[in-house]
């Protein structure tokens, strides 16, 4: 049924520009015309981790619902989670059109953005509204022209302190200039410094405390990722999204191959595995690891697991397989687990991340 109803939808979409077809998606959404499908049928698949409950291990990542238009269709149709933003805190138009383009011989998606998005106050507006049901992300950033960045990130703890389930500090999109600086050590330490200060606060103040992710990008040079994953660990921060999209280019057919900006989907998956392995083994496996990049099937998610994660997120495969992949990918993950004898999903992490980790990037 839910493959069925991609099928008529999907060349019609495709015959739109990509921002086009992504808001008709979104409005198709907020109007309830999604297919249901319930993602917590497989208690193997049930996942406890930041005190929060995961129904499956399978979210969007952020950058499909900038705005918290959709989080609940998209835990209707069987994430586990869903991811918002990233949201920043003045809105911006972000970068001139077209700025998104659809690789359909590679399966990818190239997008320069720009963190486009209404702003704090929109997204704080719809989230406030809903009810507190299922794990929402709020995936937090910088606007282009701020004096102040890590003030921004600041800002976004607070202002969605009540309705975020946790935090993303997204310092590794590509498309907004200067951002991936933040990702240097001594750069690093002074946001993260200010970030978990102001979570203190917050908490101080009576408010809940949220496990706060930071999303890295997957072009860190090699000789940087212990140092990096070092600093991430001497701030205590309850997890690594591993990763944002890449600035490389691996062998591609498409002639749009040539845009600038941030390429994800099935090309991404090879460079992303790796450095998830790499982050995996540079922290020791003790900081929770969500895996993102290129996942299309049921293999590549579990590939995600094995190299290290515990979480994983997908969002460019969505726009050529649509939303029946949600369902494929958990059914696959249950049924490797009854294969292998193994109760929890989580059993599965990291068990090939030495193997992983020893591949090259490129």
């Amino acid at each position: 049924m839910i493959k069925g109803i991609f099928s008529f939808a999907a060349p019609v979409l495709h015959a739109m520009p990509p921002e086009v077809a992504h808001e008709m998606t979104l409005r198709a959404l907020e109007m309830g015309a999604y297919p249901r499908c319930d993602g917590a049928s497989e208690q193997s698949l049930k996942v406890k981790l930041w005190e929060l409950d995961f129904p499956n291990p399978v979210g969007i990542a952020a950058g499909f619902d900038k705005d918290a238009r959709v989080p609940d269709a998209v835990l209707g149709m069987g994430c586990g989670f869903a991811e918002i933003g990233t949201v920043t805190p003045l809105a911006q138009s972000g970068n001139p059109k077209p700025r998104l383009f659809r690789l359909t011989a590679d399966r990818a998606v190239i997008n320069r953005l720009g963190f486009n998005n209404a702003g704090h106050a929109a997204a704080l507006g719809r989230l406030a509204k809903r009810p507190r049901q299922g794990i929402v992300g709020v995936n937090i950033g910088a606007n282009k022209e701020a004096a102040d960045r890590a003030g921004d990130y600041v800002q976004g703890l607070k202002a969605f302190a009540e309705v975020a389930s946790y935090f993303t500090v997204n310092i590794s999109s590509p498309n907004t200039p200067g951002l991936r600086d933040l990702q240097a050590p001594a750069q690093l330490d002074e946001l993260l410094s200010r970030v978990m200060a102001a979570r203190a606060e917050i908490v101080a103040a009576g408010k809940p405390h949220r496990p706060i992710v930071v999303k890295i990008a997957p072009d860190i040079a090699e000789e940087d990722v212990e140092s990096i994953c070092a600093r991430l660990a001497a701030h205590r921060v309850d997890g690594i999204a591993v990763s944002n999209t890449t600035l490389s280019r691996p062998e591609l057919e498409d002639s749009r191959a040539k845009e600038g900006g941030g390429l994800s989907g099935r090309p991404l998956f090879h460079r992303s595995t790796v450095m998830l392995a790499r982050v995996h083994q540079a922290t020791g496996g003790k900081i929770p690891l969500i895996g993102i990049g290129g996942i299309d099937s049921g293999a590549t998610a579990l590939a995600k697991f094995e190299a290290g994660a515990s979480l994983v997120q997908l969002y460019s495969a969505l726009v050529y397989d649509g939303p029946a992949l949600i369902g494929q990918i958990n059914r696959h993950l249950a049924d490797t687990l009854r294969f292998r004898g193994l109760s929890k999903v989580t059993e599965l992490t990291g068990t090939r991340a030495k193997e992983w980790a020893a591949r090259p990037l490129a």
